[in-house]
């Protein structure tokens, strides 16, 4: 009977042990439990009994177990998403496919985890809607040339649209925006027509200039010919003195016959002197042969 007792004290022993390790493992893992870490560009949103309570930002947090629940882990970084390509028509009635990139950071938790519905859906309809919005008021040319005007319209609307979800809309780009196959076709030509005409204008233009050069050089040559031919006549036919002479006053009547504002002289007095004294000896020869002449006759 004594070793019944013993054994049965034994057991109850045994059962508190237990009891007391599962105890201390219990409130070990509910002491781990307690402690939250969010890292860097982090942030938890905590739920106590279903209910929102906090927002949780970097560092170590202690929290209630069982009754507080962390139901998100956001991420505060920079997203990008890549939509896939949407129809949309423009004011030409000409159906295009563009699809968009878009940028962007959540600044809110609390707001994006409880203000929609599976956001990033909310935002590629939003992009798609706002899309045919915008191009159907621009006809193919505009829409292919005006890639800036269109982003910054399309991001504005998207940042406000997505204001209350806590979302910040960084950038909007339309990665590509591909006009149906006809019209790709024409546009290709219509840049080969152009390429072929811009060369053909350039080779116009640089035979222009070189035929250009070529007849002033020509110009120039027959020119020099010209007055070295004159002086060869001129020295051939051995002139006299008085023959120059005669034709340097016919030079001097014509500079100084009343058009002219100006009268060239030498500088030297002398030359003027002896000029002077060839003219009166000239004259006076011309005089003289003409009065041989009339006798004679």
């Amino acid at each position: 009977m004594l070793g019944n007792i013993l054994f049965a004290s034994d057991g109850l022993t045994i059962a508190i042990w237990i009891l007391v390790a599962v105890l201390s493992l219990t409130i070990l893992f509910l002491f781990f439990k307690s402690i939250v870490i969010v890292h860097q560009t982090e942030a938890y949103v905590l739920e106590r009994i279903g209910k929102y309570k906090a927002t949780l930002d970097v560092g170590w947090h202690f929290i209630i177990p069982i009754f507080d629940k962390v139901i998100k882990k956001v991420s505060l970084k920079e997203h990008v998403v890549d939509f896939k390509p949407q129809p949309v028509i423009t004011k030409d009635n000409v159906t295009i496919q563009i699809d968009t990139v878009v940028f962007y950071q959540i600044t809110d938790p609390h707001a994006y985890t409880y203000g929609v519905n599976n956001p990033i859906n909310a935002i590629e309809n939003l992009t798609a809607t706002t899309l045919r919005n915008i191009i159907g008021e621009l006809e193919l040319d505009a829409t292919l040339t005006s890639r800036d005007v269109i982003n910054a319209k399309v991001r504005l609307i998207l940042d406000e649209a997505t204001d209350p979800w806590g979302i910040k809309v960084r950038r909007v780009e339309l990665k590509n925006i591909i006009p149906p196959r006809d019209i790709q076709e024409a546009m290709e030509k219509q840049m080969r027509a152009e390429k072929r005409s811009a060369i053909l204008v350039a080779e116009g233009e640089k035979e222009s200039v070189v035929l250009r050069a070529i007849a002033k050089k020509e110009a120039l040559i027959a020119e020099a010919e010209g007055a070295a031919q004159a002086i060869k006549l001129i020295n051939e036919a051995n002139p006299n003195q008085k023959y120059i002479t005669l034709r340097s006053l016919d030079t001097l009547a014509k500079v100084a016959d009343g058009q002219a504002t100006k009268l060239i002289v030498p500088s030297n007095i002398a030359d003027l002197s002896s000029l002077v004294s060839s003219i009166t000896e000239t004259i006076q020869a011309t005089k003289k042969e003409a009065q041989t002449k009339g006798k004679e006759n």
